[in-house]
C-alpha cells in the first residue's frame, strides 16, 4: 500500500491549476510561514478566473510564493514576489528555476520599504498576505493607495487574522469576503478615476 505524503507548512505545497498543476514546490523553513491553504486558494483563484490571465501580479510579503507560482501557472504575464528574509527569497529563486519561468522575478527587500516610492509601472492583481498581528495590511493598504501602484481594473487580495479590524483607505470598496478557520480573506477594488 502507498503511503500518502505529508506536507508541513516548512515541507512543500502543490500548484493546484493552471500550466504546472500538480507540481510541488518546495518552501523555506522559516519561523512563521505558512503558504495559503489549497482550499482558501481555490477559491481565491475561483474569484480571479476572468482577471488573472495576461495580467502584472505583485504578491508582497510572498513566503512560500504560493499565491504568486499559482498565478503565473494560471496564465499571469509577470509576477513580481516581494520577501525580505534572504533565506526564503532563495528559496523563491530556485522554484523559479525548477519552473524554467521567465514571467516570474524575485525582489529581495521589505515590502513597506519597496513600496514608499512611486510605482514605475502598476499592478493589475495584487496579493497581501503579511505575517498576522505586526500590523502590515493597514500600512501596506495606505502605501498601495498613495504611489501609484494599481492600475485601473485592480483587485488586491487580502488575508488577515480572523480578529483584524477592517479600516479601508477612501474609495475603497469589499468585492469579496470569506472566513476559514482562523483567517479572514477578502479581494478589495480602489476605485481609481
Amino acid at each position: 500500500m502507498k503511503q500518502k505524503r505529508q506536507t508541513s507548512a516548512s515541507g512543500d505545497y502543490r500548484i493546484i491549476g493552471g500550466q504546472w498543476r500538480g507540481r510541488r514546490l518546495p518552501v523555506a523553513d522559516s519561523p512563521g510561514l505558512r503558504p495559503t491553504t489549497d482550499r482558501v486558494r481555490e477559491t481565491l483563484f475561483n474569484w480571479l478566473q476572468w482577471d488573472i490571465t495576461d495580467a502584472r501580479v505583485l504578491d508582497l510579503y510572498a513566503g512560500s510564493g504560493s499565491l504568486g507560482f499559482e498565478a503565473a501557472s494560471r496564465g499571469a504575464a509577470q509576477v513580481t514576489l516581494i520577501e525580505a528574509v534572504k533565506a526564503v527569497s532563495q528559496q523563491l529563486q530556485n522554484n523559479i528555476s525548477l519552473l524554467n519561468s521567465e514571467r516570474i522575478e524575485v525582489v529581495t527587500h521589505n515590502a513597506l520599504d519597496w513600496l514608499q516610492t512611486q510605482a514605475a509601472e502598476a499592478y493589475d492583481i495584487v496579493f497581501i498576505d503579511p505575517p498576522f498581528r505586526e500590523g502590515l495590511a493597514d500600512k501596506t493598504l495606505k502605501l498601495l493607495d498613495e504611489n501609484n501602484w494599481l492600475t485601473v481594473d485592480n483587485q488586491v487580495y487580502l488575508e488577515t487574522e480572523k480578529e483584524w479590524p477592517l479600516k479601508l483607505p477612501a474609495n475603497w470598496r469589499v468585492t469579496k469576503e470569506k472566513t476559514h478557520g482562523q483567517v479572514c480573506f477578502r479581494l478589495l477594488t480602489k476605485d481609481i478615476e
